[in-house]
């Protein structure tokens, strides 16, 4: 375990904005995780648990306390049929894309549509994370956490954690820090079926059909490098925190309310949902449109990017322009996907 005072945190984020970390501790193993959140609570010092730092907005002044920097790697096969399938345990700071690129390689089915993401393992159970029709929730068996109102480590099974879109019983909770996560991948060559239009149609199938792993996994990245969503140093669009806004999801009579053009995609439960990126351009924005160090990126309007040395307060407030010319033109409220630490909740 390393502590380090007054180190920038930018660097630490895809989006490349925020000062410095009071103090910065970075943990190697879940017994060193565990030891600094325990040594913050009881000095009764402010707590930032840090990932990949790929879905988070740091502020311009940076964060007065302890930033735990979670870099604890390994993922174990604990459970291992040539028939089913596997069971994986997996560390909290595992690079996320890693186990992806490991499960298509060893034809383990499940995760593949979700290649590409930047951040950590741990992270993704938090917001369910998804993309191209995939959810982390169908492959997830179990979270552990450390609780820190009872001090103690708790796991959660698939069926505890809540998990709903872009949500679970974690998100927004600060109290339990993820250590690890147990995945369940079924064996095969062939994908789950692929549901998602604009994959289908890249993989030249039919929505239902299924293809192979690495067949997908190439479509995914080749997908989400085209918007920007692949993190590469040398395209600026990768300088953000992904999706700025989780696509709205709306009762009967909100999606009426909407343009008869507006998309729209019936839900389960009988709500529908719509699309941020639609309603954000409509709303009047561009790609490439700017304000401050801040923008829209030039190839996806659900991202905002940030310029190097830019400041946290342009992304916030180029974030909230968008909001308030969506709510005034449609009436729709979009909810910021990326934690914004330190903002006023209620503010959005």
């Amino acid at each position: 375990m390393r502590s380090e005072v007054g180190v920038p945190l930018a660097p630490l984020t895809t989006l490349g904005v925020g000062g410095p970390a009071e103090r910065l501790i970075t943990a190697t193993t879940a017994d060193e995780v565990i030891k600094a959140v325990r040594a913050a609570d009881a000095d009764a010092r402010s707590l930032l648990i840090l990932g990949g730092g790929s879905n988070v907005v740091i502020p311009d002044a940076g964060f007065a306390g302890d930033v735990v920097r979670i870099a604890t790697s390994g993922v174990e096969v604990t459970d291992r049929s040539d028939c089913a399938g596997v069971t994986l345990r997996v560390q909290a700071g595992h690079s996320w894309d890693d186990l992806v690129q490991q499960a298509v390689s060893n034809q383990w089915v499940g995760v593949e549509s979700l290649s590409g993401i930047p951040g950590t393992t741990g992270a993704t159970p938090i917001q369910n994370v998804g993309a191209y029709g995939q959810e982390v929730a169908k492959s997830i068996a179990s979270v552990r956490v450390w609780d820190r109102t009872t001090s103690a480590i708790r796991t959660f099974a698939a069926a505890e954690c809540a998990f709903g879109y872009r949500t679970s019983a974690f998100k927004g909770r600060s109290e339990y820090v993820v250590l690890e996560v147990e995945f369940q991948l079924r064996a095969g060559s062939l994908s789950e079926p692929v549901r998602y239009a604009e994959l289908a149609k890249a993989l030249g199938i039919a929505i239902g059909e299924r293809a192979p792993l690495g067949q997908v996994r190439d479509a995914v990245l080749e997908l989400r490098r085209a918007k920007g969503m692949v993190i590469d140093h040398t395209d600026p669009d990768t300088a953000s925190a992904g999706s700025f806004f989780t696509n709205p999801i709306l009762d009967a009579g909100q999606a009426d309310a909407l343009p008869e053009q507006a998309p729209r995609w019936p839900m389960d439960d009988g709500r529908v949902k719509t699309s941020a990126a639609w309603l954000i351009e409509q709303a009047g924005f561009v790609r490439g449109q700017a304000m401050g160090s801040a923008r829209l990126s030039s190839k996806h309007a659900l991202a905002i990017t940030s310029t190097p040395g830019g400041s946290a307060a342009d992304v916030v407030a180029l974030a909230r322009s968008i909001r308030e010319a969506v709510q005034g033109k449609f009436g729709v409220t979009l909810v910021p996907e990326p934690v914004i630490v330190g903002d006023d909740p209620a503010l959005w």
